[in-house]
């Protein structure tokens, strides 16, 4: 039996991988979800995505309408078009959903998301700090002799920028909101 004769790098694909890679594309899409505000909606939405091996890369929740105890789910999710459909279509069929948007597929939309940055350091690196963070429009929300508590609103690339370059002034620690996302224009 003769051994083969791959050379080393000549395929970038696992061994392991069995897609078919002639298949769509894997896109990100954010979503939003009209629910009504009551125990057990979210755990059911977001046992949707866990069911069917479905990830979530950002999701934030809240209360939109006091009076007509309405609350917002934004999902940052990947998938290829049809599993994005499949998502959509599943979502829809849960009793307590009221609306289901595909913001990235129905055009423009404003996405943001708001972080905190502990930044501890002394002398120049503190400077340094501030002078980014004046560059970011990050607002100091606290301060100490020993460090800085940073708000930063933005999209995931700007905070994510922002963070990296936080990273050797001295960065303790980051806390994320996720994305909050509505469509352009009048609807």
């Amino acid at each position: 039996m003769s051994s083969l004769r791959i050379k080393k790098g000549a395929s970038r694909r696992s061994a392991y991988d069995l897609r078919d890679h002639n298949d769509e594309a894997i896109e990100r899409h954010t979503l939003t979800i009209l629910v009504d505000n009551e125990a057990g909606v979210l755990a059911r939405v977001i046992g949707l995505f866990s069911g069917r091996g479905y990830n979530i890369e950002s999701l934030t929740v809240a209360e939109t309408d006091h009076e007509g105890h309405l609350s917002r789910i934004t999902i940052v999710t990947i998938g290829t078009p049809s599993v994005i459909d499949q998502i959509i279509a599943q979502l829809g069929r849960i009793v307590p959903v009221h609306e289901v948007h595909d913001l990235t597929a129905e055009g423009m939309s404003v996405e943001r998301e708001l972080a905190l940055l502990k930044v501890s350091g002394v002398g120049n690196d503190r400077i340094e700090a501030l002078r980014l963070a004046e560059i970011f429009r990050a607002n100091v929300v606290d301060s100490t002799l020993e460090s800085f508590v940073f708000e930063i609103t933005g999209n995931s690339e700007k905070i994510d920028a922002f963070a990296e370059l936080m990273r050797p002034l001295g960065l303790v620690e980051i806390a994320r909101t996720g994305a909050a996302a509505l469509s352009r224009g009048f609807e």
